[in-house]
């Protein structure tokens, strides 16, 4: 069963915008225009035949890797492709660390297997009723209605509640507040990002304290605040950004990843349909989306001595962006790669990153988009765009719609939830 993808999840058919040409590929790819932005999948596609390993002017110089085989490589090479200097072209605002994404082995693995158990798959299934009810709560919302902005109404609240309840037991009457920091703190471009990582500091410090204060709950908080790192205590700064990445880890990149899936349900409505006649298909729908519309685009790493790829010469300093969003689409790895097949039989996407650094919070996330779409494919039918809408997307790391202003059949609302 594969459905073709054109024009899907803000794709345009055919070529990139006249902006996007051999030279701007070759030699000034910006990797935060809005022109990209807007054509995404095109260019990427362009550039893995163009010009698989490129170096770009912008931003004081860096390299960007598009193809499946190169980004592996440089992900896994972490003694070569360092992600101790920084996650982002141009630097993030950030001032704390956050751990483990921007530290390398072996220091890394300690912080790493501090959170792992606590998100594992036999750790996060306990979490799924008060998941669910949160998803129909949610629901309940709009769906007497028969429209929404799913962006707002779902895909950027069910993330954050569902973390800052379930997963550490955050304060519910602070949840907006901290979900909002979290998200623009993570926008390049935007004016307030330097004020929303300084609050979203601020909001962890006072957490933490509150924490402290309180009996032990025996959750991935009081592993932190009780750790110990290569035999000494764990810092302050370092308790700070390790729960830094616990809370901006799962926040835009699953909102995004609803996103882009409801654009493709609204312009492949066979998908929704399959997946209603077939649900015990669902587990391989969400990889096969996961593959095509994941939200993590591109990261960034430092070369840490002189080296080549695909004989390209990389010097000691040196920035380079790998593309998770192009490996996934490689025609080299995924056979018909611009469509959604859920007979595809190997499917090693990098929607979770790959190497070290790959994704502590990946079964939270696939628990999380499948209870939200048995729900949303059960309660909301006939899905459409609605009339006029026009979807844009921010020029950030993360791939996650503005808005999805969407109709539907109005339901009833089920009431209260457990």
């Amino acid at each position: 069963m594969s459905y073709d993808s054109a024009a899907v999840s803000g794709e345009r058919a055919g070529p990139p915008g006249e902006t996007i040409d051999d030279d701007w590929c070759r030699n000034q790819f910006d990797h935060l225009s809005q022109e990209l932005v807007d054509n995404l999948y095109p260019a990427l596609t362009r550039m893995r035949s163009l010009c698989p390993v490129t170096h770009s002017g912008q931003y004081g110089g860096y390299w960007v890797v598009t193809r499946y085989d190169h980004v592996l490589r440089v992900a896994q090479e972490w003694e070569t492709f360092s992600s101790a200097f920084g996650l982002t072209v141009p630097p993030s605002p950030i001032a704390t660390r956050n751990l483990p994404v921007e530290i390398d082995p072996p220091l890394q693995r300690e912080f790493k297997r501090l959170i792992n158990a606590y998100f594992t798959p036999k750790a996060v299934l306990p979490w799924e009723p008060r998941t669910r009810a949160l998803v129909n709560r949610l629901i309940d919302g709009f769906v007497e209605r028969g429209e929404c902005d799913f962006m707002a109404e779902f895909a950027r609240p069910y993330p954050a509640l569902s973390f800052f309840d379930v997963a550490i037991g955050a304060p519910a009457d602070q949840i907006e507040r901290v979900a909002y920091l979290a998200s623009k703190s993570g926008a390049p471009k935007d004016p307030d990002a330097a004020a929303c990582w300084r609050g979203l500091s601020e909001w962890i410090n006072g957490f933490l304290d509150q924490r402290r204060r309180e009996p032990p709950r025996g959750d991935v908080v009081d592993a932190v605040l009780n750790a110990e790192i290569q035999g000494r205590p764990i810092t302050h700064e370092e308790i700070i950004g390790t729960v830094q990445l616990l809370i901006l880890g799962g926040l835009e990149t699953t909102a995004g990843a609803l996103g882009q899936i409801m654009l493709r349900f609204c312009r492949q409505p066979e998908i929704p349909a399959a997946l209603r006649a077939n649900p015990d298909l669902l587990p391989q729908a969400v990889e096969e989306l996961l593959r095509l519309d994941g939200p993590f685009v591109q990261i960034t790493r430092t070369a840490m001595h002189d080296t080549e790829i695909d004989g390209h010469q990389i010097r000691q300093g040196e920035k380079v962006i790998i593309y998770w969003a192009s490996a996934n689409r490689d025609e080299d790895e995924f056979p018909a790669s611009d469509k959604f097949d859920l007979d595809r039989k190997i499917n090693r996407h990098m929607a979770f990153g790959v190497g070290p650094h790959r994704c502590v919070g990946s079964n939270l996330a696939r628990m999380n988009l499948r209870i939200a779409l048995e729900e949303l494919l059960s309660r909301l039918h006939d899905l459409r765009l609605q009339d006029g809408a026009e979807i844009h997307f921010h020029p950030t790391v993360n791939r996650a719609p503005v808005a999805v202003p969407v109709t539907f059949v109005p339901g009833p609302r089920l009431g209260a939830h457990g």
